[in-house]
């Protein structure tokens, strides 16, 4: 089993009405570790999630899709706080941005997030509001020590939120100590840049010679660690590179024939990785790290045509195998 870790939340996306600048709310179901669970399980993987639930009407709303999927919700007792919010918003190339009200999503122990785990799993993915919190990242740090007791791969999904942050060199610390436990580590050019300057900042705000700068420090940095051997970067809609030890290669985006937005795009290239590794038996340590440049090459372009895939739509939907192995026959 796939079991993913982290926030489930509801994001109130901004839609434009009319020409006086009135804007209107509209609820769907996200938070990136649900996003990708989501998409695990619609690429045919057999997929946990573990996160508490509100029993709130936006909690019921959260479990429609985990049902549609087939995700397993791995936290059956519902809890009374309520639902996590994420306020989304898009700049010019409709890019999302967020602010977060959270709550049900902290509603858990390390006994409990411990005791869901199953006996045996493949793999056990987290990040994003995961080491926010000092208590959490002590608890989602002990799951994921004991998911690799199991026999379970740990990868990471950074998604940095700096509006949430308060004290960034904690956080930073924090993130050190998910990072060094994780054989596979993903994250965004934002997410890097954000690191290194402890504040939010846009992939527009660097110049080409830094972005070169900074992906060779941090992919060094990370394949330095005693646990990570396999590091992907995304670059928005300049597309995604990896590196391994043995390798790296780089992948275009896979462009919908109707653009929607990019929620839920990063998720759902994640998911569509973890999948195609497995499937060849490479979601494993030391076989991560011997990946050369023509596996890695396949794994990003299968990531990004789902990725893409899941762009034709506003809001996170990730698409189904056929669906991607329909466009990868036509190339």
């Amino acid at each position: 089993m796939f079991v993913v870790g982290g926030e489930s939340l509801i994001d109130l996306i901004s839609e434009p009405v009319g020409a006086d600048g009135v804007i209107r709310l509209v609820a769907h179901q996200g938070g990136s570790p649900y996003n990708c669970a989501i998409a695990l399980a619609k690429l045919g993987n057999d997929t946990g999630f573990l996160c508490p639930i509100s029993a709130d009407g936006m909690g019921t709303y959260l479990l429609g899709p985990l049902a549609e999927a087939g995700v397993k919700p791995l936290l059956k007792e519902r809890v009374a706080a309520y639902t996590t919010l994420a306020v989304v918003t898009f700049d010019a190339k409709k890019s999302a941005q967020y602010g977060f009200y959270r709550d049900a999503d902290r509603a858990f122990s390390r006994e409990g997030l411990i005791a869901a785990l199953p006996a045996k799993l493949e793999v056990f993915q987290f990040g994003a509001f995961c080491p926010i919190e000092p208590v959490d990242a002590e608890a989602w740090l002990a799951v994921a020590g004991e998911a690799v007791t199991r026999g379970a791969t740990v990868t990471m999904d950074l998604n940095v939120r700096p509006s949430l942050v308060s004290d960034f060199a904690g956080y930073k610390q924090r993130l050190d100590r998910c990072i060094d436990i994780s054989h596979v580590v993903k994250m965004s050019i934002e997410d890097i840049a954000t690191l290194e300057q402890s504040r939010a900042v846009r992939a527009t705000e660097l110049a080409p010679g830094e972005v070169e700068r900074l992906v060779e420090k941090y992919v060094a940095d990370f394949l330095g660690r005693p646990a990570c051997e396999l590091v992907i970067i995304t670059f928005g809609d300049e597309g995604s590179r990896a590196f391994t030890r043995a390798g790296s290669a780089s992948a275009a985006i896979f462009a919908p024939p109707v653009f929607g937005d990019t929620v839920g795009a990063g998720d759902t290239l994640m998911a569509a990785v973890l999948t195609l590794l497995a499937e060849q038996g490479n979601l494993k340590p030391g076989k991560l790290a011997a990946l050369g440049d023509k596996a890695l090459a396949e794994m990003l372009r299968f990531g990004a045509v789902a990725a893409g895939l899941n762009c034709g739509f506003v809001g996170c939907h990730p698409p189904v195998r056929a669906e991607v192995d329909a466009v990868l026959a036509r190339a």
